[in-house]
């Protein structure tokens, strides 16, 4: 004999009162960050949710930039996101890194790129690799530090873009460096004078102060 069907009612459900927001959240963070692949990213959103660790969310849509192939799968917005979840961890693990980098649905391949560049070893300093990735999205030395101030400023979107001129010229030596083809005398040349506009900003770095300068392409 079938089993009767079980009929319910409006007062039989209840839906748990905080549901409404943390859906509504939820498609609000999927709008803005456009993951390729919802499921993967979905599951990542929650997890993080859960632990009470950043969001890997976009601050908002992000526009594809011209100078950026529709395949490389890296953006600016991206790389924010990540230096949100990594930044206040200063070294992480290559595992913990391909981790985050495969919730947001990018491109393995990219990551291995961005890696086998410097020496690195099981474990990462993040500045190296923000920068390295910025080095993906410019075109040049300076355009590469525009993405990087873009990323890593406190300041609304639009603005002079401020950073401490430490972390400025920390991740302009590393480019540098790395590109090796600048003569070390250029670098210091260059940073002599971004200090000098820098003092007078109260140790800040300014978009403008340093776009004008003179500097050695990649």
């Amino acid at each position: 004999m079938p089993l009767p069907e079980t009929i319910f009612c409006g007062q039989q459900i209840k839906i748990p009162p905080e549901l409404p927001d943390i859906l509504k959240q939820f498609t609000k963070a999927a709008v803005r960050t456009q993951p390729c692949d919802v499921l993967q990213w979905a599951a990542a959103y929650f997890s993080a949710l859960s632990k009470g660790e950043p969001l890997p969310v976009k601050e908002r849509v992000e526009m594809p930039l011209a100078t950026v192939k529709a395949e490389v799968g890296l953006t600016p917005g991206f790389l924010r996101v990540l230096h949100n979840q990594l930044s206040s961890k200063g070294t992480v693990s290559v595992i913990e890194l391909k981790e985050k980098w495969k919730n947001l649905c990018l491109p393995d391949k990219q990551l291995e790129v961005i890696l086998q560049v410097d020496d690195f070893g099981e474990e990462v300093e993040w500045m190296k690799v923000l920068a390295l990735g910025c080095s993906t999205l410019g075109e040049s030395l300076l355009s590469s530090m525009e993405h990087a101030c873009k990323i890593l400023t406190k300041d609304p979107e639009g603005g002079a873009a401020p950073v401490t001129f430490e972390t400025f010229s920390f991740l302009y030596s590393y480019l540098a460096s790395i590109d090796g083809e600048i003569p070390e005398e250029e670098t210091e040349a260059f940073l002599t004078r971004i200090k000098e506009q820098a003092d007078q900003q109260t140790g800040m770095v300014l978009l403008r102060n340093f776009l004008t300068q003179p500097s050695a392409k990649f």
